[in-house]
């Protein structure tokens, strides 16, 4: 197990890399409290043209100096380079519609904006959802968010445009730096390859209680994130599978009380299931419930 530990941490640290929207402490998401889309949103928002990059000054200080939330520090870069991170994206809405960003500007849910924990505000980033090949380049001048496996969350425009109003799903997000906007070398090559897509699972599939129960006979796991949807849960999981098939048998979702949690394990003891997620939690900043099931 110990084994085990070393090799998943890494791929978390990939996964995990992002953080839910800046207003801290409350995440700016569909899953938090009452947030959504307004009740008659314009009928033309898939004709939204995508934010067109410019250079921007960097500010030091501002929205770009570090900060905490719920406990963990954020320390936003200010060196324009290059980022490339895959991870899920979610959305927010009516609830922070109206409202100061971490910019200073006001939030407008059917602008192409977003946010991201540690990007320089203001950046311009490509989102692709690998699941349709679509792709939009928004404006990142928000933080957030600040939940486990999410590294955006894009105004209720981009994650229409994306198709992602359904939940959290998997995203490829790509920071466009100042020299790639001068050059032009930002805008995609009309000779490109298509894009290969990803599958997902159907809309409306099947509800699984328990996905690929380990055989192992040990009762401590370690809860790696705790979403309302199952297709929050298996997205996550996905992420972690996708390059090393073998790790499917390793990674479970539970479904409790209507939350579905993610579950690396069995550990054979709590002393194996804390080693492991101490060095979870000194990587991440980010800490992992050990739980026991008999």
């Amino acid at each position: 197990m110990r084994r085990l530990a070393a090799f998943l941490l890494p791929l978390l640290l990939l996964a995990l890399l992002g953080g839910c929207a800046t207003r801290a402490p409350a995440p700016a998401t569909p899953a938090s409290g009452r947030d959504g889309p307004e009740a008659s949103p314009p009928s033309n928002l898939l004709t939204v043209p995508d934010a067109v990059p410019r250079v921007e000054l960097l500010r030091l200080g501002g929205p770009n100096k570090p900060y905490e939330v719920e406990g963990v520090r954020y320390q936003p870069f200010v060196e324009d380079k290059a980022l490339v991170q895959r991870g899920l994206a979610s959305w927010y809405g009516k609830k922070f519609h109206g409202r100061p960003t971490a910019s200073g500007e006001v939030y407008n849910m059917y602008a192409m904006t977003a946010a991201h924990a540690t990007m320089p505000i203001p950046s311009y980033a490509r989102v692709r959802n690998p699941a349709n090949g679509r792709e939009v380049v928004v404006r990142i001048n928000d933080r957030g968010p600040f939940h486990p496996g999410r590294v955006i969350d894009l105004s209720y425009t981009a994650a229409l445009k994306l198709d992602l109003l359904r939940g959290v799903a998997p995203v490829e997000v790509e920071r466009l730096t100042a020299e790639a906007i001068r050059s032009g070398a930002w805008k995609r090559d009309a000779k490109e390859a298509p894009p290969v897509y990803v599958a997902q699972e159907p809309v409306g599939a099947p509800q699984r209680e328990t996905l690929n129960p380990p055989a192992s006979t040990g009762s401590f796991w370690l809860q790696l994130g705790t979403f309302k949807l199952l297709g929050g849960a298996e997205a996550f999981r996905s992420l972690l599978v996708g390059d090393e098939p073998a790790l499917a048998p390793l990674l479970t979702v539970f479904r409790e009380g209507g939350q579905h949690r993610l579950v690396a394990g069995p550990y054979a003891s709590r002393a194996e299931a804390a080693e492991a997620a101490e060095r979870f939690r000194s990587l991440l900043n980010q800490p992992a419930q050990i739980v026991e099931r008999r």
